[in-house]
Formats: structure tokens, C-alpha cells, sequence
């Protein structure tokens, strides 16, 4: 692979569509190359569910760095360019820490090893700002105390950065215990994580929202990415599979299913993109569209996973089919950052305050 990241022809944080176009065909023809089914099935079978060398090739294509600021050594691109790159990811179901790298560019930037990929963060939101409620880690004089729960990719990760009611703290591996946790998507490892000793300051609040929103932003172009390929998927065995001297696809039954689905991914992409460009644009009404994003794209890829396997029949339930993957990724993803319910309230707390 000799591509590199296109550069933005015009505005240091924001590409043209053609370059959009060339930043997603080199992504899509890189992960074709080193991340097909088989491959996605040996990472994650692995002790470590993560492939240094897959890592090494999207650092250097750049798109570990693509929203690290160019003073970092990053691309300085934006929302927008994330999630586009976000949604080739999961098509693929990549199973790499670039959302981990994403929201780890937004609160240190300045963290070395990181925009090139040569270390990996895990980024753990506590206090106010976990919406899971799932840890109590807090700050003890320079120390911090507790547990962060199911924090994605810890176990790989070389610094644990944490985003709490104090502050923006960074905490190297080995000064805290890492617990690999059971997952019922293994191309998306989570650990527990228990700290003991003293954390580095290395920021203020003031950036914690803007990493939220955008690992939400790269959640939501993801499940978009998936709920899409996961829809190819489907219509090509209805395609292919006949039974009665026809095509599945041609039963009315089917066609319905379908139909509806395919509603679904084309309002997940609609409100993954939208989100995107409303962070992008910082407009009075980002809020409710990442809130909006967050549910509705969780929502979608859930339901076409779901009813993709229905409409495979038996065969989408046996390990060797890929349908069951998707599942996994969506159902994980689905409690990330919070459950539907959970933005379904922050969105009518949005609109509201737009009121």
C-alpha cells in the first residue's frame, strides 16, 4: 500500500468533496487489502484481539492522526472526514482502537506516539461525564482511586487517559490493573481498569465535550458503515438463494423486510452525515443532531442485523457466516456511550434548549 492521506486543498481542517472521494477510496482499498473477513476473524481470535501490523498500515496511510491537529503531526481534518472513514471501517467491522485514537487526539493531542500509532490510548469518561454510570475513579490529592468499567481497547493500550469532573489526566499501563472482561463482540475488546497511583494533569475540562461528541460522531459513521454492508449482505443471499425455482428476494414477505431496512441504513447514513457537519460547523443545533445520531444510528444497525439474520434463514446463525459479526458489533456498540433510552432524553433535552 504506497497511499497516503490526501491533503486538503484549500482549508487546513476541512477537505473538498473530490478529496473526500480519494480519502475514502484509499481507506476502503487498504482495509480490502488487510482486513477482509479472514482477517477480521484471526484478530479476533488472537490473545490480544488487535493486529500490530493493520495499526502500522493506518498510521501510515495517516488516518490514526486524521483529527489531531497538525501542530501534533496530525492531518487537522474534522467530523466529517472522520465519519466517512468511520463508516468504511464499519463495513469492515475493523477491529482496531481508531475510535479510542479519535477522542484521544481531541483531549492530548500532544501525547507522544500517538497521532503516528506507535502508542495506543484508551480514553476512560468518568465522573459527570460517564454516561453509563459504570465507574466511580476519582482523584485523591494527585492520585486517582477506583475502577473504570468496560473501557474499550485498555488492554492494548500503552497510556490510559481519563476524562474526569477534575480534569484530563493520563496514566501510563503500567501504573494501573488492567481486568480483560468476556465480550460478546470480540472484535471489540473492553477491560476494567483500576488505578493506584498517581495520574498526570494534563488538560482542563473544556475539551471533554468536544471528544464526546466526537466519538459519538465516529460511533454513529460506523454503525451507519455497518448497518449498510450488513443490508449488501442480505440482498445478495435473497439474490442468490432460491427455493421454489425462484429467488427469495422475489417474495413479497421478503421484499417488505428489505424495503424496510434498507430505510433504516439510509436514515442511519442520513444522521451519521448530518451529525457529522453540524460538529464540523459547531451550529446551535449540533447537540440534538449528535443525540439524535447516537440513538438512531444504534437503533438501525441493531434492527438491520437483526433482521438480516431472519432473512438468511438458518445459515446466518452457524459461526462460518459473517451475519452474526455484525450483531455482535451492533448490540456493542448499541451500549457504548450510553443506550437509546439514555439519548432519546438528551435529544428532547436538546430541542428543548433550542426552544
Amino acid at each position: 500500500m504506497t497511499d497516503t492521506l490526501v491533503r486538503p486543498s484549500a482549508s487546513p481542517t476541512m477537505l473538498d468533496a473530490d478529496d473526500r472521494a480519494a480519502l475514502v477510496d484509499s481507506v476502503r482499498r487498504l482495509l480490502a487489502d488487510r482486513c477482509a473477513e479472514a482477517d477480521v476473524r484471526r484478530i479476533m481470535d488472537s490473545e490480544s484481539g488487535h493486529d500490530p501490523a493493520l495499526w502500522q498500515a493506518l498510521g501510515e496511510l495517516g488516518v490514526i492522526g486524521l483529527v489531531a491537529p497538525e501542530a501534533a503531526g496530525g492531518a487537522g481534518l474534522g467530523p466529517i472526514e472522520l465519519g466517512l472513514v468511520m463508516e468504511e471501517a464499519g463495513a469492515v467491522l475493523l477491529p482496531a482502537p481508531l475510535i479510542s485514537a479519535a477522542i484521544a487526539a481531541t483531549l492530548a493531542p500532544d501525547l507522544p506516539g500517538l497521532v503516528d500509532g506507535s502508542r495506543i490510548a484508551a480514553v476512560a469518561f468518568v465522573g459527570c461525564h460517564d454516561w453509563t454510570g459504570r465507574s466511580d475513579v476519582r482523584l485523591d490529592g494527585d492520585r486517582l482511586t477506583g475502577t473504570a468499567r468496560f473501557v474499550p481497547d485498555a488492554a492494548i493500550a500503552d497510556v490510559i487517559i481519563v476524562a474526569s469532573d477534575e480534569g484530563v489526566f493520563a496514566v501510563e499501563h503500567s501504573d494501573v490493573a488492567v481486568t480483560p472482561l468476556p465480550v460478546f463482540d470480540r472484535t471489540r475488546r473492553m477491560a476494567d481498569v483500576s488505578f493506584r497511583g498517581p495520574a498526570t494533569r494534563i488538560g482542563g475540562t473544556s475539551r471533554i465535550k468536544a471528544a464526546r461528541d466526537l466519538g459519538i460522531v465516529a460511533l454513529a459513521g460506523e454503525q451507519a458503515g455497518g448497518a449498510r454492508r450488513m443490508l449488501e449482505i442480505t440482498v445478495a443471499y435473497a439474490t442468490d438463494r432460491h427455493q421454489f425455482g425462484r429467488a427469495i428476494g422475489s417474495f413479497q414477505a421478503i421484499k417488505h423486510m428489505a424495503a424496510d431496512l434498507l430505510l433504516e441504513s439510509e436514515s442511519a447514513t442520513s444522521a451519521a452525515r448530518d451529525a457529522a457537519r453540524q460538529l464540523a460547523e459547531a451550529t446551535p443545533t449540533a447537540d440534538a443532531a449528535i443525540a439524535l445520531a447516537a440513538f438512531a444510528c444504534a437503533d438501525a444497525f441493531v434492527r438491520v442485523a437483526k433482521d438480516g439474520i431472519q432473512m438468511h434463514g438458518g445459515i446466518a446463525f452457524t459461526w462460518e457466516h459473517p451475519a452474526h459479526l455484525y450483531l455482535r458489533r451492533a448490540r456493542s456498540g448499541a451500549q457504548l456511550f450510553g443506550d437509546s433510552n439514555l439519548w432519546r432524553e438528551n435529544y428532547i433535552t436538546a430541542l428543548e434548549a433550542q426552544a
